[in-house]
């Protein structure tokens, strides 16, 4: 199996928000949803659209051809492999058919974590075969954002 380039695991991390971005989207139409739900369902909305525009400007500012990666690059890159092969989104259509498909709020709130979830292991991945400290920095956000996100639907679903 051919590593991944940074590029592409770049892209594929662009790719991940904006699924989780379709599934939020569409999740939102819901006519099930309380108050508080629709609420935090905007909110990552909108942060998965936040995280895209962060990994697509630190494409912009880093020379991806030359970022220092990790000497177990090739091992790393296998197991992202395995993450994005076993994600529960693989596509926005995918996405927004889960949201569209979950018999109620709590299966709404259950496929959040789960992709909330999915995307930590492959930022953490990541985050671990990088060198360079300014995307280290930037991943590291990202990570503590997504691991807010999924206190956020614990909490939410605790009350459900």
């Amino acid at each position: 199996m051919a590593a991944f380039s940074v590029n592409e695991i770049v892209e594929m991390a662009v790719q991940i928000e904006r699924n989780g971005y379709a599934y939020y989207d569409e999740a939102t139409k819901r006519k099930d949803l309380d108050s508080k739900s629709l609420e935090l369902l905007t909110f990552l909305r909108d942060a998965e659209l936040d995280h895209e525009k962060t990994f697509l400007a630190l494409r912009e500012e880093l020379d991806m051809d030359e970022l220092e990666l990790s000497g177990d690059w090739e091992m790393i890159a296998s197991y992202l492999n395995t993450i994005v092969a076993g994600r529960i989104f693989n596509d926005p259509d995918s996405a927004i058919q889960k949201a569209t498909a979950a018999k109620d709020v709590m299966e709404v709130i259950q496929n959040a974590i789960t992709f909330e979830k999915d995307t930590l292991l492959y930022f953490h991945a990541i985050n671990d075969g990088i060198r360079d400290e300014r995307a280290r920095q930037v991943l590291r956000r990202v990570i503590q954002e997504e691991i807010s996100h999924v206190l956020l639907l614990s909490d939410i679903m605790k009350k459900l």
